[in-house]
């Protein structure tokens, strides 16, 4: 019986550090999308001022690019606990274990809310996929790329939040605990 247990907490330590991983490989996607949209906007400036012309695409392309960023760097500020949340049940609620379930309920319904929107994305980018949809602009962007990177940031949060469930679980330290 011990073994079962010491095999459980290493998969749960497993799963917290695979979470983990893709959530910092999310923020680091995030970083390099602004980077690029920085240097798109510097580009930009410099051939309307020196060349009087333009990429034509800047805004389509930073439009994409701050939603997929956004969406993208959900999972690690959720792991990091710089995601805004509300806590006026838990500030009130003294027992841990109290605390502990408002956070399961919490968590499991944001959890039932990004699954649904993650499949609404699943489903229009295996569409846009399917019928080969491009944006309506010069660049004729396939549209299931900007919406693949939103579903990709929804899969990483899931993830994350499915693995803050475990951390309760196993009696780790909310998020309301930390700092």
């Amino acid at each position: 019986m011990r073994t079962d247990s010491n095999v459980l907490q290493l998969l749960a330590a497993l799963f917290i550090r695979f979470a983990s991983f893709l959530a910092k490989a999310g923020a680091v996607l995030a970083v390099m999308l602004m980077a690029g949209m920085t240097l798109h906007v510097i580009l930009e400036i410099s051939l309307r001022a020196f060349f009087s012309t333009s990429t034509f695409v800047l805004d389509e392309f930073v439009g994409y690019g701050v939603a997929a960023m956004t969406f993208m760097a959900l999972g690690y500020t959720f792991e990091t606990n710089t995601l805004i949340r509300v806590n006026i049940l838990l500030t009130r609620v003294r027992s841990r274990l109290g605390r502990q379930i408002i956070e399961i309920l919490c968590v499991s319904a944001a959890l039932v809310l990004t699954s649904y929107i993650a499949l609404y994305f699943w489903k229009s980018v295996v569409r846009n996929i399917e019928r080969g949809s491009t944006s309506e602009t010069i660049a004729a962007v396939p549209l299931w790329i900007p919406e693949a990177f939103v579903l990709l940031g929804l899969a990483i949060f899931i993830i994350q939040m499915l693995a803050y469930v475990v951390r309760v679980v196993s009696g780790q330290r909310l998020l309301s605990e930390q700092d």
